[in-house]
Protein backbone atom coordinates (compact mmCIF):
# COMPACT_ATOMS: atom_id res chain seq x y z
CA UNK A 1 0.00 0.00 0.00
CA UNK A 2 1.27 3.45 -0.86
CA UNK A 3 2.44 5.58 2.04
CA UNK A 4 -0.05 8.28 1.07
CA UNK A 5 -2.90 5.75 1.24
CA UNK A 6 -1.86 4.59 4.70
CA UNK A 7 -1.98 8.17 5.93
CA UNK A 8 -5.33 9.07 4.32
CA UNK A 9 -6.96 9.15 7.75
CA UNK A 10 -4.64 11.92 8.93
CA UNK A 11 -4.43 15.52 7.83
CA UNK A 12 -1.23 17.28 6.82
CA UNK A 13 -0.28 17.80 10.49
CA UNK A 14 -0.47 14.03 11.12
CA UNK A 15 -3.58 14.43 13.31
CA UNK A 16 -6.34 11.82 13.25
CA UNK A 17 -9.49 13.27 11.71
CA UNK A 18 -12.95 12.62 13.14
CA UNK A 19 -16.01 13.42 11.04
CA UNK A 20 -19.33 14.23 12.70
CA UNK A 21 -22.35 12.53 11.18
CA UNK A 22 -25.29 14.90 10.99
CA UNK A 23 -28.21 12.68 11.99
CA UNK A 24 -29.52 10.91 15.08
CA UNK A 25 -29.15 7.15 15.45
CA UNK A 26 -31.12 4.32 17.00
CA UNK A 27 -29.73 1.01 18.26
CA UNK A 28 -32.35 -1.75 18.22
CA UNK A 29 -33.12 -5.44 17.89
CA UNK A 30 -35.40 -6.90 15.24
CA UNK A 31 -36.91 -10.34 14.84
CA UNK A 32 -36.15 -10.71 11.15
CA UNK A 33 -33.86 -9.15 8.54
CA UNK A 34 -36.98 -8.64 6.41
CA UNK A 35 -37.93 -5.84 8.82
CA UNK A 36 -34.86 -3.84 7.72
CA UNK A 37 -35.02 -1.53 4.72
CA UNK A 38 -31.67 -2.30 3.11
CA UNK A 39 -32.26 0.27 0.37
CA UNK A 40 -31.27 3.00 2.84
CA UNK A 41 -27.80 4.53 2.59
CA UNK A 42 -26.68 3.97 6.15
CA UNK A 43 -27.21 1.00 8.48
CA UNK A 44 -25.28 -1.69 10.35
CA UNK A 45 -26.69 -5.16 10.89
CA UNK A 46 -25.23 -7.63 13.33
CA UNK A 47 -26.62 -11.17 13.40
CA UNK A 48 -25.64 -13.89 15.85
CA UNK A 49 -27.27 -17.04 17.14
CA UNK A 50 -28.92 -14.89 19.83
CA UNK A 51 -30.12 -11.72 18.10
CA UNK A 52 -30.31 -9.44 15.10
CA UNK A 53 -29.11 -5.95 15.97
CA UNK A 54 -29.54 -2.87 13.84
CA UNK A 55 -27.92 0.57 14.04
CA UNK A 56 -29.48 3.12 11.72
CA UNK A 57 -30.61 6.72 11.49
CA UNK A 58 -33.59 7.14 13.80
CA UNK A 59 -35.86 8.13 10.92
CA UNK A 60 -35.10 4.77 9.23
CA UNK A 61 -35.80 2.57 12.25
CA UNK A 62 -38.27 -0.22 11.46
CA UNK A 63 -41.64 0.06 13.18
CA UNK A 64 -41.34 -3.50 14.47
CA UNK A 65 -38.46 -3.78 16.95
CA UNK A 66 -38.17 -5.99 20.04
CA UNK A 67 -35.93 -3.53 21.88
CA UNK A 68 -34.92 -0.01 20.95
CA UNK A 69 -32.75 2.79 22.25
CA UNK A 70 -32.92 6.19 20.57
CA UNK A 71 -30.83 9.26 21.26
CA UNK A 72 -27.42 8.45 19.78
CA UNK A 73 -25.18 10.63 17.63
CA UNK A 74 -22.12 9.41 15.79
CA UNK A 75 -18.76 10.23 14.30
CA UNK A 76 -16.35 8.24 12.20
CA UNK A 77 -12.62 8.08 11.95
CA UNK A 78 -12.10 9.68 8.57
CA UNK A 79 -10.41 7.73 5.81
CA UNK A 80 -9.47 4.11 5.32
CA UNK A 81 -7.63 2.54 8.25
CA UNK A 82 -4.86 0.07 7.53
CA UNK A 83 -5.31 -3.24 9.40
CA UNK A 84 -1.78 -2.95 10.77
CA UNK A 85 -2.77 0.12 12.83
CA UNK A 86 -3.50 -0.69 16.46
CA UNK A 87 -5.12 1.09 19.38
CA UNK A 88 -7.12 3.65 17.41
CA UNK A 89 -10.49 2.79 18.90
CA UNK A 90 -9.08 2.13 22.36
CA UNK A 91 -7.46 5.58 22.50
CA UNK A 92 -10.75 7.27 21.67
CA UNK A 93 -12.63 5.07 24.13
CA UNK A 94 -10.07 5.86 26.83
CA UNK A 95 -10.45 9.64 26.42
CA UNK A 96 -14.22 9.32 26.69
CA UNK A 97 -14.26 6.71 29.48
CA UNK A 98 -12.06 8.91 31.66
CA UNK A 99 -14.85 11.46 31.41
CA UNK A 100 -17.69 8.97 32.06
CA UNK A 101 -18.91 8.95 28.46
CA UNK A 102 -19.98 5.55 27.20
CA UNK A 103 -19.70 4.52 23.56
CA UNK A 104 -21.26 2.08 21.13
CA UNK A 105 -18.73 1.24 18.42
CA UNK A 106 -19.26 -0.30 15.00
CA UNK A 107 -16.47 -1.18 12.62
CA UNK A 108 -16.51 -1.62 8.87
CA UNK A 109 -13.80 -2.86 6.57
CA UNK A 110 -12.54 0.71 6.10
CA UNK A 111 -12.98 2.44 9.44
CA UNK A 112 -14.66 2.74 12.84
CA UNK A 113 -17.88 4.51 13.80
CA UNK A 114 -18.41 5.63 17.38
CA UNK A 115 -21.86 6.41 18.76
CA UNK A 116 -22.32 8.51 21.89
CA UNK A 117 -25.53 9.44 23.65
CA UNK A 118 -26.85 12.74 22.30
CA UNK A 119 -26.53 14.61 25.61
CA UNK A 120 -22.78 13.74 25.71
CA UNK A 121 -21.96 14.27 22.04
CA UNK A 122 -20.69 17.88 22.09
CA UNK A 123 -18.66 17.19 25.22
CA UNK A 124 -17.19 14.06 23.61
CA UNK A 125 -16.09 15.97 20.52
CA UNK A 126 -14.61 18.74 22.65
CA UNK A 127 -12.66 16.22 24.74
CA UNK A 128 -11.34 14.52 21.62
CA UNK A 129 -10.35 17.85 20.09
CA UNK A 130 -8.50 18.72 23.31
CA UNK A 131 -6.78 15.33 23.08
CA UNK A 132 -5.40 16.27 19.66
CA UNK A 133 -8.01 14.95 17.22
CA UNK A 134 -9.13 17.14 14.33
CA UNK A 135 -12.95 17.37 14.24
CA UNK A 136 -14.33 17.94 10.75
Amino acid sequence: MEKAEKQINRNRNNVMQIKKLEFDFTVCKVLSPENIDTSKDFFFIGKTDEEISLVCPTEDTPSETTEREDGWQAFRIQGKLDFSLTGILSKIADVLAKNSIGIFAVSTYNTDYILVKKQDFDKALSLLENAGYNII
